[in-house]
Formats: structure tokens, C-alpha cells, sequence
């Protein structure tokens, strides 16, 4: 290898390890700011009044347009935009989530949270490391969440405890997977844009940070199905 590979390895590397760090610096971000809304309006009393509003709904609705809108138009926004939505989205979030402490234990919350936070950094892990290609495994991907979608629509109406405890089940299985993929992708990704400029890594640290973040909420809500302590 000459110098100038090893200084393109190098430098290629260097902005992985950029990327990622940053992926995981907004994903704690939305974390934090989601926690912070969501566990201000319970301890407020707040979170009756949202939920007797009638903005829950609005608020959800808002959540995908602002989820489609950033994945689909993200590389069109200046990167301050697209911290933005994504912080906007973290706290809209916060309001939805607060009704989960209307039903489950505050107790019982806090273990699952940890819970999924240890499940989440192991398969994080694994899919920083694996030498297995996982990208080939995004139609499975694909379909499990769409199944998953269509049989809690279905479940809305048979409201059946059997179907409920399989959407959980296969949720967690889902979402754990989808962890590892959505690691090792950007990884890959970090990896492909090279010594680009600044903008264009914050852009996908962003996407990153959002595409983690779903799958560490959606393995957290799936995990408290089965671990949290109902009221």
C-alpha cells in the first residue's frame, strides 16, 4: 500500500469513526429530550390534559410527516434544518410517550428502559463487528415491519391478548435485528462518503441518529408489553 492509500484508509477511517460518533451523540440527544418532555408533562400532571385534549392523534400524525419528510428530503436541507426537525420530532415524541405513564409503573418503566438500553448497545456492537453482510436481510426488514403494522390495525378490531403478546414478541425480534442492519449500514455509509465536507456528515449523522433512534423507542415500547408493570 502506498502513502497515498494509507492516507486515504486513514482518512476514510477517520471520518467513520466521525459519523458514528455523531449518529450516537444525536440519537442520546433525542433520547434525552424526548425523556425530558415525556417524564416533565407526568410529573407536571400535564399528560391527563394532553390525552383528554384530543392532541394525541394530531400529535402522531405529525410525528410520521416529520419522520417522512426528514428521510425523504434531508440531503435538500441545510444540516441546521435537519437538526431541527429531528430535536422538533424528539419532543413531539415526548408528548405522545408521557401517556405511557398513565398505564404502567413508573418502576417498571425505568427497568425496561435500561433493559432495552443494554439489548441495544449488545447488537449496536454486533453490528459494528459482524463480518456478516446484513444489508441483504432489508426485504425481511421491510415486510416484518409491514406485517407488524397490518396485524396491529387487524388487532384494533379483533382485540385479541394472544395476537397482541405475538405483535410484542415479534417486535422485540424485529427491532433488536434492526438495530444491528441500521449500524452496520451507516458504518458502511460513513465509510463510502469519504473526506467530504462537513455538511454532507452531519446530514447523514442526522438520518443516522433518527433511523436509531426509532429502532431504540419501537424496542423499548415492544420490551414494555411484556416487562411493564400495569397501574
Amino acid at each position: 500500500m502506498n502513502n497515498s492509500n494509507i492516507y486515504e484508509y486513514q482518512g476514510s477511517k477517520s471520518v467513520e469513526s466521525s459519523v458514528i460518533k455523531n449518529i450516537f451523540i444525536w440519537m442520546a440527544a433525542g433520547l434525552a429530550l424526548t425523556g425530558f418532555v415525556s417524564h416533565g408533562l407526568y410529573t407536571s400532571g400535564l399528560v391527563l390534559q394532553v390525552v383528554k385534549s384530543g392532541l394525541m392523534l394530531p400529535l402522531i400524525i405529525g410525528e410520521f410527516a416529520l419522520v417522512f419528510i426528514l428521510s425523504r428530503n434531508i440531503m435538500n436541507f441545510k444540516a441546521t434544518t435537519a437538526i431541527s426537525l429531528f430535536l422538533i420530532y424528539s419532543a413531539l415524541n415526548g408528548i405522545t410517550l408521557s401517556s405511557i405513564f398513565l398505564v404502567y409503573t413508573y418502576t417498571s418503566i425505568s427497568n425496561t428502559f435500561f433493559i432495552t438500553a443494554g439489548l441495544f448497545a449488545v447488537m449496536a456492537f454486533y453490528g459494528m463487528t459482524t463480518k456478516r453482510d446484513l444489508t441483504k436481510l432489508s426485504t425481511y426488514f421491510f415486510m416484518g415491519i409491514l406485517g407488524i403494522i397490518i396485524a396491529s390495525l387487524v388487532n384494533l378490531f379483533l382485540r385479541s391478548s394472544g395476537l397482541y403478546y405475538l405483535i410484542s414478541f415479534a417486535g422485540v425480534i424485529l427491532f433488536t435485528g434492526l438495530t444491528a442492519y441500521d449500524i452496520q449500514k451507516f458504518t458502511r455509509i460513513s465509510n463510502e462518503i469519504g473526506n467530504s465536507n462537513g455538511e454532507l456528515e452531519m446530514k447523514v449523522s442526522i438520518i443516522g441518529a433518527l433511523n436509531l433512534y426509532l429502532d431504540f423507542i419501537n424496542l423499548f415500547l415492544f420490551l414494555l408489553r411484556f416487562l411493564g408493570r400495569r397501574k
